[in-house]
C-alpha cells in the first residue's frame, strides 16, 4: 500500500505511538508499504507549534529534520494538478490543510491514513481511506 499520513497521524507516529491503532500501527511499520508525507503536514505542525497547541522536544526544524531521517518518506509534493483537485472534493468543512492533503491522495493514488471523520468520509468521493478510529 501507498500510504499518506494525516498530520496528526504522521505526529502521533514519532511521540504518542500508543494513539495508533494496531492495524493503523501494523500498516505504517509494513516494509511493503510506501509511506508519503505532504509538506502541508510540516506547515500544518508550524502552525499548531506557534499557536501552543502542541508542545515538541526540540525546534520544530531540528524535530522536523529528526523525524524525517528516522523514517522513509515519499513527499507528496504540492502540485498544480493537487491545487486544481481541491475545487473537485466536496468537503464538509474549511481546513485549508485538509483540502490539500485529500487532493494530493487522489492525485497521487495513495491511501489517507487518518482519525479524522470529516476527512474518513471522502471514501465516499473516490478517496481511499486507512481509519485510525
Amino acid at each position: 500500500m501507498r500510504l499518506l499520513l494525516d498530520t496528526h497521524i504522521w505526529i502521533w507516529k514519532v511521540g504518542a505511538p500508543d494513539k495508533l491503532r494496531k492495524r493503523v500501527a501494523q500498516a505504517i511499520q509494513d516494509e511493503g508499504n510506501e509511506l508519503w508525507l505532504s509538506p502541508i503536514s510540516i506547515w500544518e505542525l508550524a502552525i499548531l507549534v506557534r499557536k501552543r497547541r502542541i508542545e515538541l522536544d526540540d525546534e520544530i526544524d531540528a524535530w522536523v529534520s529528526r523525524t524525517l531521517a528516522q523514517t522513509t518518506f515519499r513527499e507528496a509534493p504540492l502540485t498544480y494538478e493537487v491545487a486544481l483537485e481541491v475545487e473537485k472534493i466536496r468537503f464538509s468543512h474549511a481546513d485549508p490543510a485538509d483540502h490539500f492533503i485529500a487532493a494530493s491522495a487522489r492525485v497521487f493514488d495513495l491511501t489517507l491514513v487518518t482519525a479524522d471523520p470529516r476527512l474518513l468520509e471522502l471514501k465516499t468521493q473516490g478517496i481511499a481511506t486507512l481509519s485510525n478510529r
